[in-house]
Order: C-alpha cells, then structure tokens, then sequence
C-alpha cells in the first residue's frame, strides 16, 4: 500500500515487530469481503510493545508506558499498516467460523477495539522458500546430467533409506509377534522396545529393552480426601476457610426456600 510505503524507518519497525511472532500477540482469523484476514485487540499490541522482547529492539520509539504505546499504535495504524474494525457474528454455521469484520471509517487506536492487519511483514522467507523449491525442482529435472558420482551416492542414500524403513516395520512386526507369544507363556506378556511410538527421541524410543505390559497404577487418593469423608458440608468448609449457604425449610409452608447465587463475570483482557 502506498501509505506503508511513506512510513518512517521506526514505524515499520514497530509493525514488523507486531507482526513477527516474538510479540506473542494473540491473532484470530477473520473475514472481510470474503478474504481472511488476522486480527487482533489493542490491548494485546499494548502488552507486547511493553514486553521485555520489544525493549530489546534498536530503531524503534522507546516506550515505558501504556499511554506512550498507544501513541505509537496510532502512528502505526495512520500508515494503515492494520485498520480499526468491527467484529459480528460467524461467517459459517459453526461457533468457530471465521468472524465477520468491516472496516470502520473513523479510524484510531484505542485498548478495547479490534484491529485487522493489512502487512504480512518481512516476505525473506517467502522469497527463500520459493527460491529453494525452484532450485530443488531444477536439480530434479537435470538429474540425468549429474556426475555419475553424485548420482551413486544418491543411490546410496535411497537405499539407506528405504532399509531403515524397512528395518522399523521389521521391528514393529517382531515385536508384536514377540508379544502374542509371552501372553500364552508368560502373562501379562512383555513389550520390545515399550517406547518405539511414543513420543520421545529416537535414542530414548529403544529403552529400555523390555517391559511387562502391566496396567498403569491409579492415582492414590489423598489423605485430606479421606479426612473429609466422615464430615458434614458445614465442617469441611469450615476447615477450609469458606462460606457454608446451608438450606433452611419455611416451617408455614412445603416449599423449600431457595437459594441464590451470584456469579461475578470476570473481564477477559483478550476478549
């Protein structure tokens, strides 16, 4: 955009930063025109311009206060780097769809409204990917041309491939087959290597060696809990320091008196 173009070097710093993923600002997807786009909240900008990442930064406007990161947001949004929204319901039928956004036409930078990004930020990557896949599809083609070096040792690596491959499945199978057989002669059975698909290293999936497939221990219940068994509602929340609401029944009439509780909603800074 020609506006983004005329920004200062420490305004499209500032954008770069909101935009990388060291500011650990909360992004959410939504929809305008039908195009996706990432948003987010003011408060969560303010946050990470206060953040220690940010402070880190050289070439940029110092910033000790939310009053000082609002007026560098608002730099960044006059150069329309992002622009003030208005967020309504799902474009879908699922909760989860992307939310509807319209551009606002008053623009500014305030903590509590909801701010779509028109920058992608540094494209390096991009230009380095698309390079890379280039030159991988090149050297593909031109294959035939290689010298017969290189091509026997790629030969080499293939097949060193395909036997490690073929050596864990080989593995797999042995091992289930191992298993099968010491149910019968040694119940519960035993596992080779137990941790081959869990989520570990490759060092740590080949230990230990064996292991009996025994079930998992259940959690032990915690001493407080067997305490608290024998008491009365009052007395545990006496002991734990709270308000106890006991119900009283009206003595004029069947009907029980009821109870009321009052639940407190609690703001939520990225909402």
């Amino acid at each position: 955009m020609e506006q983004q173009a005329k920004a200062p070097a420490e305004i499209r710093k500032v954008a770069q930063f909101l935009r990388g993923g060291n500011a650990g600002m909360k992004i959410r997807v939504g929809a305008l025109n039908g195009k996706r786009l990432d948003y987010f909240k003011g408060k969560s900008a303010i946050k990470a311009l206060l953040s220690p990442a940010y402070s880190k930064l050289s070439g940029v406007p110092k910033i000790t206060t939310e009053a000082e990161a609002q007026i560098a947001l608002s730099a960044v949004n006059a150069f329309a780097f992002f622009l003030r929204v208005q967020r309504g319901g799902p474009t879908g039928t699922s909760s989860s769809s992307p939310k509807a956004l319209q551009i606002i036409q008053e623009q500014m930078f305030t903590p509590d409204e909801y701010y779509a990004w028109f920058y992608e930020g540094s494209q390096w990557t991009t230009y380095a990917g698309g390079i890379l896949m280039v030159a991988i599809m090149l050297a593909g083609v031109m294959f035939p041309l290689w010298p017969p070096i290189m091509r026997l040792g790629v030969w080499y690596l293939s097949i060193g491939m395909l036997g490690l491959i073929g050596l864990f499945f080989g593995i797999a199978i042995v091992r289930l087959i191992f298993y099968i057989i010491t149910i019968v002669v040694a119940s519960p059975g035993i596992w080779i290597f137990p941790q081959l698909f869990a989520d570990v290293g490759f060092v740590e999936s080949f230990i230990p060696l064996w292991e009996w497939d025994l079930p998992k221990k259940k959690a032990k219940k915690r001493k407080g809990d067997k305490k608290d068994k024998g008491k009365s509602p009052a007395e545990k929340h006496s002991d734990n320091g709270s308000a106890f609401i006991e119900e009283v029944a009206e003595e004029t009439g069947s009907r029980s008196r009821s109870r009321s509780a009052r639940v407190e909603e609690v703001e939520d800074d990225d909402a």
